[in-house]
Order: structure tokens, then sequence, then C-alpha cells
């Protein structure tokens, strides 16, 4: 009688683990529509993006700059997960609470001037040279925000030629990073509060690329204060 009781309880207890975690999913919502870049807004330079099946895919654009796809909305606290695989040539990244210049000549807090439309601020870089999911500060201060060392282990995280899983979690002034599991950068930085996401494809040289990085299976959970 009483292994019968401790075989339902254990199975009981079993089912309020597995509903939590199908809860704590359903919570997250696609970034991304899979039909359509519906939400979405082409930035600062002249690559492209394209939906191929269930990914996001962009491609250099010879000569040009920096180029980003980003949210309408803007963000605040969230956890934000996706995969990625970009070509070994091409360095890529995801900005985060990141901002547009809202005229030519713009001089952002810490930055010098920038173009309308340009988008500066967090980036979570996506890169095959051992800096995977370091923050850096696009087009302002121009340095990494996460200030320890890359160790053996962060280093080779990111694996070349593959889908590569990403988790960032932006919270208060706080910004953690994951790649593939390994934690990466953990970064305190009161600049900013909120802002758009956006997707980049870095910017080549004349005579270079085509080169591509593609996302897939984007999905934000925003987290309230608690």
């Amino acid at each position: 009688m009483f292994a019968s009781r401790l075989r339902k309880a254990f199975a009981f207890g079993l089912c309020l683990v597995s509903c939590g975690v199908v809860a704590q999913a359903q919570d997250a919502s696609p970034l991304f529509n899979g039909k359509n870049l519906d939400g979405f807004s082409i930035r600062s330079g002249t690559a492209t993006y394209r939906i191929e099946g269930d990914c996001i895919v962009g491609k250099t654009a010879e000569g040009s700059g920096n180029t980003f796809l980003t949210t309408d909305k803007e963000y605040v606290d969230f956890e934000l997960t996706f995969e990625v695989k970009v070509d070994d040539a091409l360095n890529s990244g995801v900005q985060i609470r990141s901002h547009l210049a809202p005229s030519d000549g713009f001089q952002p807090k810490l930055g010098g001037k920038l173009p309308k439309d340009r988008l500066y601020g967090p980036q979570v870089e996506i890169s095959t040279d051992g800096m995977a999911g370091r923050i850096y500060d696009e087009a302002r201060r121009g340095r990494w925000l996460d200030t320890k060392e890359p160790t053996a282990e962060t280093k080779s995280a990111f694996k070349k030629g593959e889908w590569n899983s990403y988790r960032i979690v932006a919270k208060g002034d706080r910004i953690q990073t994951f790649v593939n599991g390994v934690a990466i950068a953990d970064a305190t930085d009161s600049e900013d509060a909120k802002g758009h996401i956006g997707l980049q494809v870095h910017g080549i040289g004349r005579g270079t690329g085509p080169y591509e990085v593609r996302w897939r299976k984007l999905m934000i959970r925003e987290l309230g204060k608690e």
C-alpha cells in the first residue's frame, strides 16, 4: 500500500514539474511570425533579408556598411533565445535595447556623430573568432561591455558551420549571454533601459562576399518586475 502511494506521489510530482516546464515554454512568444517581416524594418545599410523556410536569412551587399533588421517594438526586460548559423568569413550580431539616431549628425551620449536611422547600442556578437556571445557597444563607445577575459571554454562554445543556440537575458542593468549552454558574458551597464532588437549583417569591403547569416527559432519572453 505504502509503495503504491509513493509511486502515485512520485508520478504526481513528475506531472507538476512537466506542467511547470510547459507553462514556462508557453510564456515565450515568437519574435518572427514565420511568414513575413511584419513588425521589422531594415535600417542603416543595404544588405538584404529574406525568409527561407523557417529562417530569416541576411545577405551581405558589397560595399555596404552594417545593416540591421530591427523590431519596430522596443523591449525592456526579456529573455531572448534563437539559433544562428553564419558563414565563417562573416561577422554578425544581435542588437538588444538599441536605438535609432533621429537625425543626421545625432550624437548619442558617450559616442560620436551618426547618420539618421543608424542603430546603436549593445550588440551580442555572432562570429567564429572566439568572441561569440560577448557584448559590444555598437556605433557608440566601440568597446566590449563585458570585462571578463574569454576562456578556452567560451572561445570554443560557438561551432563553425553549425546551428548555434543563443540565450540572452536582459534584466534591469544586467545582461547575461549563453552560447550552446555555455555562460559567456555577464555585463552591468545602465545606459540602455529599453530599445529595439536588431539582426545584424556586417558590412564587407568591395570585391568580397557575398556571405550569409541565418536565424531561426527566435523566441522572446518579456520579464515583468518581480
